[in-house]
């Protein structure tokens, strides 16, 4: 019995080593290899001291590069991941990275990039955390992204993008966060969003947007697993439809400093989870029904600046709500 387990012993070791000589043997792809290089030679001595050597995920000698993660396919090595932020790189985007076709994070967020998302971007099948936020990138979204199908995380918070939401984010079906705030989006957002059946936090608050609440929920259905939805700081007008409460895992609603009017409705407060209710800074009338200050959940409702009764109250104390898009990073 222990000449059987010695033997299984000895086996697993020789496994063991063979597999090891293997990874060590293996080859960065050289698709990999040039695509990194080019991004090397542009961004410069922003990298230079930790992307040493030629080979990206290392050659034996020299560890990989700093930012990168390899992984071992057959008999090379692939980039899955590249992570260089907060680095003050400067330039248009680096098109060069969508060559990285195994690539499942990218994330090149507080820099100082410019100009577009190259439509190349859609190369990236599977990829599923795109981080581009803080940086200075402009123009339109490119409808490629919405060939990501893999993608779960979107972050473009925090540019100068301008123009229409493209339609074809609804594309993402395994999408759970949507970062859109802080750029100069117009028009509407997609009522086709709402098919996203794991979205979870959409933020598209401080841009131009218009259109109204109804619109966005026309879809039987819609957003089933939304937990936060912030439009604040856009041009939204029309009032809060009762369908609104079929969101019912809702806990963040943020429509503070928009155009909105009417009443607001009752059923509302029948949003088991909801905890942070934004109204402030609209044109909203009436009062409050009783059964949001009986609500369980509900921590803050904020409401000054708009036509409200001179009886209405707000919920909580009121300290300005400080939630950053790093708050929903996971």
């Amino acid at each position: 019995m222990a000449h059987l387990s010695l033997s299984s012993s000895l086996i697993f070791r020789i496994y063991a080593l063979l597999l090891l000589i293997n990874v060590s043997l293996a080859k960065t792809l050289q698709r990999d290899v040039k695509a990194l290089n080019e991004v090397k030679g542009k961004v410069g001595w922003r990298v230079m001291f930790t992307w040493v050597g030629d080979d990206p995920c290392g050659d034996g000698f020299l560890p990989p590069w700093s930012g990168v993660t390899c992984s071992t396919v057959g008999n090379y090595r692939v980039v899955v991941k590249l992570e260089v932020y907060a680095m003050s790189i400067a330039g248009t985007f680096p098109t060069a990275v969508t060559r990285l076709l195994d690539l499942t994070v990218l994330d090149l967020h507080n820099n100082k990039l410019t100009g577009p998302i190259p439509p190349q971007i859609g190369r990236l099948k599977h990829l599923k955390s795109l981080n581009l936020r803080w940086n200075k990138l402009q123009h339109v979204l490119p409808p490629e992204i919405g060939g990501l199908k893999s993608l779960t995380s979107l972050y473009l918070s925090f540019n100068n993008f301008k123009g229409e939401i493209p339609r074809e984010l609804a594309n993402l079906k395994e999408l759970e966060y949507l970062h859109l705030q802080d750029n100069h989006f117009t028009g509407r957002i997609p009522a086709e969003l709402g098919k996203l059946q794991k979205l979870r936090h959409l933020d598209a608050g401080s841009n131009h947007l218009v259109g109204n609440i109804r619109d966005l929920i026309s879809i039987e259905g819609c957003f089933p697993a939304l937990r936060n939805l912030f439009l604040n700081n856009n041009y939204f007008t029309g009032g809060i439809p009762n369908k609104l409460a079929n969101l019912t895992n809702l806990e963040i609603l943020y429509l503070s400093y928009n155009n909105m009017t009417e009443t607001i409705p009752s059923a509302l407060a029948n949003l088991p989870r909801l905890i942070y209710l934004h109204l402030d800074h609209n044109l909203f009338s009436g009062g409050i029904p009783d059964p949001f200050y009986k609500h369980p959940n509900l921590k803050n409702m904020y409401v000054e600046g708009n036509a409200f009764k001179t009886d209405v109250k707000a919920i909580g104390v009121h300290k300005v709500l400080q939630l950053s898009d790093t708050d929903f990073l996971v």
